[in-house]
Order: C-alpha cells, then sequence, then structure tokens
C-alpha cells in the first residue's frame, strides 16, 4: 500500500517531508487497513510508528471532512516506558498540524485533530482536562490504562476507542507488566463493547508467531509485517590502555572516561548507556570535568519529568553534547540526531544492546555507531560473544511468562469495583488473555474466594475485597475496593523512594532511595542529575536541598535488582569458551579471534584469562561442563563453586534448589548465592565434607534427577525454570585458601 492509498493531503504532506515509504510501512498499512490485529517488526529508524498511526489519522482526517470530530477518544497508544509516551504525543504534534495547515491550505475546513498524554508524569490538572475533552489519540502506559479503565469517569471515555497500539511489545512480553497489560486490553475490549483492533510494534522479538499470539490473545493471531531486525551497523569494542582486572581501580576507570571524553569530543552527540543510575550519575560527573557542566548530563527514572524532559530537549537541539542514561531512553525515543552510542559495561542481553544502539542514526537511511566497554575480564568474554552474535543476526528468545495469580487478582478488584459480573462471563474474560490462556477454573474459583475472604486475625477476618455471592455466582466489589485498586495498581515493585525537593521554590528535583536518604544529615552534598545539592534537613519521605554550587558531592545508591543474562547470550559466552578450549597454543586462539573483527588488545587480554582459568580449573566451564571448585575461607569454612555459564535465572534456582538438597541430605543450612557464571555454597567451618561425599552428591547422571526432585518439592523453582541441556562434570583441579 503507498501514500497515495491515503486521503490527499496525507498523501502530499508524507511525500513531502518523507518521500517514499519503507517496506515494513507499506506492508503494515496493508494489513491494518483491512482492519486486521497487525504486528510490526523492523529494525530500530524504520517507521514503524507512522506505520501505526498513519491509518488511523487518515480515517480522522477524512470524518472531519465530513462533519465536526466529536471530542472522543479513538486510538489508544500503550508505552513501557514514560519517556517514550512523551516522546510519540511530541512527534505526533508535527504530522497533526502540518496536515492541518495543507487542508485549511487548499480551502478545506477541518477540525484539529487532539492528542493527550496520560502517564505517572501528568499533572491532576492535565488529568481533569483528558475528562472533561477527551482526546482522538490518548498516549498512555500500561499501569495508566489500568488506572482509566477502574475510574468510572476516565472509564466512561474509553468506550469510544477502535485502535490500540502497543509500541515495544517485546519489553512487556516476559513481565508481570505484560500480563498485566494483557487483562487490561480484554477489559478494554469490554468497555468499549468491541473489539479493537490491535497493532503492536517492535524492532526486536523472537519467536515473532508467539508475540504476535499473545498480541491477539485469543482471538486469530495478528497478521505479521517482518521486515526482520538486522540492519547495518558500526560496531567496536573499547578496552582502556591498562588490562582488565576482577574489579576496576580508579585508575583504569579514568582512562575509561578519557577515552569516552575523546569520542564524544570527535562526535556532535553522544549517548552513554550504562545499567545503574549510581553509574549514571558518576559517569556524567566525571565526563562533565572533563567536557564542562553544559555539556553533559544523566538521565534515568528517579530524576523529575522536567528534568528528564529538558535533557531530551537539549540533546535534541544539540545543545548537550553526552547524555548519559539507564534504560530510561534504551527504548524508540527520538532524542534527534545521535552520532554516537557507548554502551558502559554488558548490556546481559542481545537486544537490549541493538534497541541502545538503535538510538543512534534513528532514521531510516542512517547507520546505527556503538562502541562496547567491558568493564571486567568476566565483561570482556561476555562482549566479545555478544559482538559475535549480534553478528549473525541471534535474538534472545521471548519467554512468556504465565498465569501470575497475584496480577489475576489485582484486576479482578478493579473490574468489580467497576461493575458487577457472573463468574462465568468475568473467567471467559480473563481467558481471552494469552497469558491466562490455559487458566484453569479450580484457580480462578481459588483466587475470587480469596479476595472474598480476605485473610484471618485475632480480630476477626479483614481485607476481603468482593462480595462473592455463590448461590447466583455474582461478583461485586465491596467498599473501598475501587481505592484500593486505584492506589495498588500496575506490576513494577513499589519503591519506599524520598522526594528531593529544592527550597524555597518547592521543585521536585527527583527521588533518592530511602536507605540512601535516612543514612544522609543536614550539610551532606549528593550528586542528582549531574548536580551538586547540599542537604537542609530530611523529613518524612521528603529530603529538602538548596544548590551546593558545584561542592563536590557524594553519588547516591538506589537498591534493585540487576538484569540477568539473557539464556541466548549466556550459550554464545559458553560457546566462545568452548572454542577457545579447542586451541592449545595461545597464538592460533588469538589469530582466530583476530579473524572474527577483534582487536589483537582484546583478543590477547581474552586468551590469558580463559587459559589462565583452564590452567587453574582444569577445565572451561561451558553448558555442556560444569566444574565444580572446592576453598577453605579464612575461618576453615568449605566453598563450593560450580561453575556454569547458564545465567543468573538459571543459576539462582539452581543455587535454592542445590541449598534445600544438601539441608534435606545432610541436615543443616548452608548459603547460597549465584551470578551470571556460578553458584556458591557455602558451608561453614562446622560443616567440612570429604569431597568424595560432594562428588557423589554431585555425582555424573544424577544432578539433573537431583534438580528435578528438589524443584518438584519446591514448584516455584519449577515455573521459574526449564532444564534443557546435558551437564557433565568436569574432573577439577582444587585450590585450597
Amino acid at each position: 500500500m503507498q501514500p497515495d492509498h491515503f486521503h490527499p493531503i496525507i498523501a502530499r504532506w508524507f511525500a513531502d517531508t518523507l518521500g517514499e515509504p519503507t517496506p515494513a510501512q507499506s506492508a503494515g498499512w496493508a494489513s491494518i487497513r483491512q482492519g486486521a490485529d497487525t504486528l510490526i517488526a523492523a529494525p530500530t529508524g524504520s517507521g514503524k510508528t507512522l506505520a501505526a498511526f498513519l491509518f488511523s489519522l487518515d480515517q480522522l482526517l477524512r470524518e472531519s471532512l465530513e462533519r465536526p470530530l466529536p471530542d472522543e477518544v479513538r486510538v489508544i497508544y500503550v508505552s513501557p516506558l514514560k519517556a517514550l509516551s512523551a516522546d510519540i504525543h511530541r512527534n505526533l504534534a508535527e504530522p497533526r498540524r502540518e496536515i492541518r495547515r495543507l487542508a485549511e491550505a487548499g480551502g478545506l475546513a477541518v477540525t484539529p485533530i487532539t492528542a493527550a498524554i496520560r502517564s505517572g508524569d501528568t499533572t491532576p490538572a492535565e488529568r481533569l482536562a483528558i475528562i472533561k475533552r477527551p482526546p482522538h489519540i490518548l498516549v498512555t502506559t500500561p499501569e495508566s490504562l489500568y488506572l482509566l479503565l477502574t475510574a468510572e469517569r476516565s472509564r466512561e471515555i474509553l468506550r469510544t476507542a477502535r485502535t490500540v497500539i502497543v509500541d515495544e511489545i517485546h519489553a512487556l512480553i516476559e513481565t508481570r507488566r505484560g500480563a498485566h497489560l494483557a487483562l487490561s486490553l480484554e477489559r478494554l475490549d469490554h468497555v468499549a463493547g468491541r473489539r479493537l483492533q490491535r497493532i503492536g510494534l517492535s524492532a526486536t522479538q523472537k519467536p515473532i508467531e508467539e508475540v504476535a499470539r499473545w498480541l491477539s490473545g485469543a482471538a486469530p493471531p495478528a497478521r505479521i509485517v517482518d521486515e526482520g531486525h538486522r540492519r547495518a551497523l558500526d560496531l567496536g569494542l573499547e578496552l582502556p590502555g591498562s588490562p582488565l582486572q576482577a574489579v576496576m581501580s580508579a585508575e583504569v576507570w579514568s582512562e575509561v572516561y578519557d577515552r569516552l571524553a575523546q569520542l564524544a569530543s570527535e562526535h556532535r552527540t553522544t549517548l552513554v548507556f550504562v545499567n545503574t543510575r549510581r553509574l549514571a550519575e558518576r559517569a556524567a560527573r566525571h565526563l562533565a570535568d572533563r567536557l564542562g557542566d553544559e555539556s553533559v548530563t544523566a538521565h534515568h527514572g528517579s530524576l523529575s519529568k522536567e528534568s528528564r524532559l529538558d535533557a531530551e530537549d537539549r540533546l535534541k537541539r544539540g545543545t548537550l553534547r553526552v547524555l548519559v542514561a539507564t534504560a530510561s531512553l534504551e527504548l524508540g525515543i527520538d532524542v534527534g540526531h545521535v552520532d554516537l552510542v557507548c554502551q558502559l559495561g554488558t548490556p546481559r542481553r542481545i537486544a537490549t544492546f541493538l534497541q541502545r544502539v538503535g538510538r543512534s542514526g534513528h532514521t531510516v537511511a542512517g547507520l546505527p555507531k556503538g562502541r562496547l566497554f567491558p568493564l571486567t575480564r568476566d565483561e570482556l568474554v561476555e562482549c566479545v560473544g555478544l559482538l559475535r552474535a549480534v553478528g549473525r543476526g541471534d535474538l534472545d528468545r521471548i519467554r512468556e511468562l504465565s498465569k501470575p495469580l497475584d496480577v489475576l487478582a489485582q484486576q479482578i478488584v478493579a473490574e468489580t469495583a467497576a461493575e458487577d459480573w457472573q463468574t462465568d462471563p468475568l473467567f471467559a474474560l480473563v481467558r481471552q488473555a494469552r497469558p491466562y490462556g490455559d487458566l484453569g477454573r479450580a484457580e480462578f474459583d481459588q483466587v475470587v474466594g480469596m479476595l472474598a475472604d480476605g485473610y484471618l486475625t485475632r480480630r476477626g477476618r479483614r481485607g476481603a475485597l468482593i462480595h462473592f455471592d455463590s448461590v447466583n455466582q455474582r461478583i461485586r466489589g465491596r467498599r473501598g475496593a475501587r481505592l484500593a485498586a486505584l492506589t495498588s495498581g500496575g506490576a513494577i515493585p513499589d519503591n519506599a523512594d524520598y522526594r528531593v525537593v529544592l527550597e524555597p521554590s518547592g521543585t521536585f528535583v527527583g527521588t533518592l532511595n530511602e536507605d540512601f536518604a535516612v543514612e544522609s544529615s543536614a550539610g551532606d552534598v549528593f550528586q542528582l542529575g549531574n548536580t551538586s545539592w547540599r542537604i537542609i534537613r530530611v523529613e518524612r519521605g521528603v529530603v529538602r536541598v538548596h544548590d551546593a554550587q558545584g561542592q563536590l558531592p557524594t553519588v547516591p545508591f538506589w537498591l534493585g535488582e540487576a538484569p540477568s543474562r539473557s539464556d541466548e547470550l549466556s550459550a554464545e559466552v559458553a560457546a566462545l569458551r568452548a572454542e577457545v578450549e579447542r586451541r592449545v597454543d595461545r597464538e592460533d586462539a588469538v589469530r582466530w579471534l583476530e579473524s572474527e573483527g577483534f582487536p589483537r588488545a582484546a583478543s590477547g587480554q581474552l586468551v590469558d584469562y580463559l587459559f589462565e582459568a583452564r590452567r587453574l580449573l582444569g577445565a572451561l566451564p561451558t553448558q555442556d561442563t560444569v566444574v565444580a571448585e572446592r576453598f577453605f575461607d579464612e575461618s576453615g569454612g568449605m566453598q563450593l563453586v560450580l561453575h556454569a555459564p547458564f545465567g543468573s535465572r538459571i543459576t539462582k534456582a539452581w543455587g535454592l534448589a542445590l541449598r534445600k538438597r544438601f539441608c534435606r541430605q545432610f541436615n543443616f543450612e548452608l548459603q547460597a548465592a549465584a551470578t551470571d557464571e556460578a553458584v556458591l555454597l557455602s558451608l561453614g567451618p562446622q560443616h567440612s565434607f570429604p569431597l568424595e561425599t560432594v562428588f557423589r552428591f554431585l555425582a555424573p547422571g544424577t544432578v539433573r534427577d537431583i534438580l528435578i526432585q528438589a524443584m518438584l518439592d519446591a514448584p516455584l523453582f519449577a515455573a521459574r525454570w526449564r532444564w534443557n541441556t546435558t551437564i557433565s562434570l568436569a574432573v577439577p583441579r582444587f585450590r585450597s585458601g
């Protein structure tokens, strides 16, 4: 389908502004025009968003030429990030404005097509304006959509919706947020009294057929417009002059910052991605020392909306040289022309790296340019594996989260607070959502019973949120159920963060972790948003500050769980180790890595590290060989390390299973910890076993049975982990500590 199939005004605007459509746009428009659910997969910068919106804009324009458009919601756009929602809202303004200008220039009277954003950043006044005068295009997040469906007045404005667009769909499916959104989409269909056309967008999704089924739920799977995710990329590996170690020293960090500053000086705009908010603030401070305070700032979720928008606007206008960001800028946000993306540390996932690098050259004809900075020797191995996987076009496989019952309970309370339900239709509605397609009636009834009964206390039962009439099979929300649903919405864990407020203006600056805030006192200087703030006083939930005028600050910390390495990247790390281990000669291994396109310095460091590990352990751990290492700590306690590069998604479950098995086998408690690379079992000084006992317990052929038995005893493990490989135990070399 070409632009000339649209109204002449739309076609003229598209041709004058963008020229020829991309394949993703042409195929997407053809499917959307037929009213089918559509999933568009295409590389970053290929115009997916306009492919989703343009047909709706065309319909709204044609209707406005016939009669005045009523103030009602027609299109709902859902994005996983508030920043992405705000970006889409801004980017829709230009085509809406230009289409109206062209129509008026042609003597046509048209009703302006309106759009509004509803997210956690939306002010109460803006929310009220949306209720009083609903926009034609409503841009929102999964959590805000849930609130709109639950609150009485906002629920009414959704009844006129016809199309729902889910952007960056891959970022939701694997989490509770995805199951939460899937139920909200079914509730939205119910409120509208019709099945809305669903359009999904993503640059990185595998397997795409599963994503299409998730998007459509129980309806026929969405039509797939698959233009792939691969495009030409300019990628490189950056190492400091000093060799990498297990932990970066201050001197090596200085070399990294010097190199980042040099790269930023060679490019007009640079986006630096990091994995934590603490590192974002620290890197922004060091780069500002080298490039100037006005040239660098940070961007992360603990900054105020105004600070984030200001940083995005400055980068888009070209007045900001470097923006250091977390995942808050990872997805398809248009921050203008970015010349270079640098990733500090491994991103843990192939798709994450592609998304981040795709922020540069974010146009149809652009060439994304990215540089990867490993920060440790293990990260060097992982980054080399990551670049090899990207070169082959590999992607992480999306694994759907199946029927989380806590999310189901939340949505049942919200829906029954909005209107009364019979149990059979409500169960049928829930089953329409893909994550709950195999939900059993007994499971559903148990959740309903729990919500109706509450919990028992010494003063009687408390916490009942619904009335359940078991005779007539009818459910309705109790008094206060709607308030509970509205104040406990979403599936993002609630953090007890402290608000940072600038005095005397009362301006909201951002948030601090509760632990950091309570450990601080008046007079302390800390950094937030690359600005130094001096604490005036710490109150309950609020830290009041004034500008510290650039005084040397401390960097706050935020507590959170780091993302685990994807299974596909873990397999690539294991394959890289196996390939190096096959080579006996060091120079042969280095030459092989050089032939793969890696610089000699990186190849040499990687080979030296793996060869030394093989010498000490007797074999390199892979996904076919688990290496057991025993050593003794200073107190004489035995520590058992199982080197297994499966990623922490698996090793954490494995560690818990083995801990339980040891407890039952030997009748004592031990401590277990896990990383992406290994499981550590700490037995303590009073529980040292002969090596033969440990190996009988972990003997080849029984490891899988042990794990399965442990997981059968604890279903949580079986739900979080699937065994899909054969493990053998190499003969290890043990060290005494």
